[in-house]
């Protein structure tokens, strides 16, 4: 017997998974807000005000100005990842994933709820991340829609990335192991620090291959008006690996992989 669903109901049913989501973020602000803050301050300090000092110019920029965009990528592509992962899996601890996967919601319902809650946290960090780089630094801004869209679009991605690691994760310290040796690496060669032009020969077509450094660089160009990858290109990778990304999250959750005991 098919079971037939309003459009309302849908509604609903985002609405209550989303609601669920920022609560959560909110309620535990100490451990979803602050950290953050804090590690970007002490980035902001260390690399922007005292190597900085050093370095002089990255591109003709001021190397703090340089770094901004970079570290304030680094919190939205950490906290879209990180959100998804234990909340997604907590919730198959806790079993009440089932209660989801039981009701009559589709799957890309139950999936845009967790990605939205996902998403408004990392935005949330980017944006106290600007205000505290606004301290060091001021404010840029070169071209609005490009900004908006690539921050969006990034932590869409990461966020997507970050529920299948949930959903084959079967215990916590699976949801680390990527983050750990994975991300996090390729967070720091993506040219949240560097211009990758200052890399040699080989290494630098290698950084060509990690995504983050388009996203990075998109963003960065939105901010500073500068990029050493093609913004088009750019674009093509960052909707490219989110489609891919989504095909891969509705087939999991509408199998139930990882998630039918």
């Amino acid at each position: 017997m098919t079971v037939k669903v309003s459009a309302a109901s849908y509604w609903i049913g985002y609405k209550t998974i989303l609601i669920k989501e920022v609560t959560r973020i909110v309620r535990i602000w100490a451990q979803t807000l602050i950290p953050p803050i804090i590690t970007m301050s002490l980035y902001f300090i260390i690399f922007g005000t005292i190597i900085g000092r050093r370095v002089g110019e990255m591109d003709g920029i001021p190397y703090m100005d340089f770094i901004v965009p970079g570290l304030i990528m680094l919190s939205v592509i950490t906290n879209a990842y990180g959100n998804i992962t234990s909340s997604f899996f907590g919730a198959k601890f806790g079993r009440h994933i089932e209660e989801l996967l039981i009701s009559p919601l589709p799957p890309w319902i139950i999936l845009a709820g967790y990605v939205s809650g996902a998403v408004f946290r990392s935005l949330l960090v980017g944006a106290l991340v600007l205000l505290v780089a606004g301290a060091f630094s001021g404010f840029h801004l070169h071209n609005l829609p490009v900004t908006l869209s690539v921050v969006v679009l990034t932590a869409v991605v990461f966020a997507l990335a970050g529920l299948i690691n949930a959903i084959y994760a079967r215990k916590f310290d699976d949801i680390s192991i990527i983050p750990t040796f994975v991300l996090q690496p390729m967070t720091y060669l993506g040219g949240v620090f560097f211009s990758v032009s200052l890399l040699p020969g080989i290494t630098q077509t290698l950084s060509l291959a990690n995504p983050i450094l388009y996203m990075v660089n998109a963003f960065r160009y939105g901010m500073l008006g500068i990029s050493d990858v093609s913004l088009w290109v750019a674009y093509a990778i960052i909707i490219g690996f989110g489609a891919v990304l989504l095909t891969i999250s509705l087939l999991l959750l509408s199998r139930g992989v990882g998630l039918r005991s």
